[in-house]
């Protein structure tokens, strides 16, 4: 005896199958950044929350972090930790300083491999003690991406990646994707892909 066929009507109303006609998932209300003009585009109006973001670069240290500098000095005002992972260079403590970003929430995680920043960028969501959790994470598998987005999505913290940007081409289930250029004239340019 042979089940009777789904029609593709009942398959469609499915809750769990997504049409292009859809909105996408909810983005939790934003963290402003600190730049109206860039939060007026932003959805929910600021870095998502609960939901994974990533940063596209030609190479490290064009303004990425002079773009997230606003929100690491909101959210360390708050009573949780702010979790750098892989960060190319040593953050440079005066500077974070100046800029209003309290030290004694920073945590910093260097020196080991790709799977243990990928663990560290993952249990820094799903441990509810970060804030914030940025990783300079550059090759991942989509496997590994919507690991992280999972837990990414679990959490009420910002989770930002860096990576190259020819990472753009590799789809992702980020919930935002920025990509900075280096202009002619020196200024750093930004696309929300």
């Amino acid at each position: 005896r042979m089940k009777p066929m789904t029609s593709l009507e009942q398959i469609l109303a499915h809750q769990h199958i997504w049409q292009a006609n859809q909105s996408a998932t909810a983005i939790p209300s934003g963290v402003p950044s600190g730049y109206p003009e860039l939060d007026a585009v932003l959805p929910g109006g600021g870095w998502p929350q609960g939901a994974l973001t990533e940063i596209l670069h030609d190479r490290p240290g064009i303004g990425e972090l002079r773009l997230i500098t606003p929100l690491l000095s909101r959210l360390s005002t708050e009573p949780a930790w702010q979790l750098w992972i892989n960060p190319p260079w040593q953050p440079y403590a005066p500077a974070l300083a100046q800029a209003g970003i309290k030290l004694e929430n920073q945590l910093l995680v260097i020196g080991g491999l790709p799977q243990d920043f990928i663990w560290a960028f993952e249990q820094g969501l799903r441990s509810g003690a970060c804030s914030l959790v940025l990783g300079w994470l550059p090759r991942l598998k989509a496997s590994e991406l919507r690991r992280l987005q999972l837990a990414a999505a679990a959490s009420r913290a910002v989770a930002i990646l860096f990576r190259p940007s020819e990472q753009a081409q590799q789809s992702s289930p980020a919930a935002l994707r920025i990509a900075l250029e280096r202009l002619k004239n020196g200024q750093t340019g930004l696309t929300i892909v």
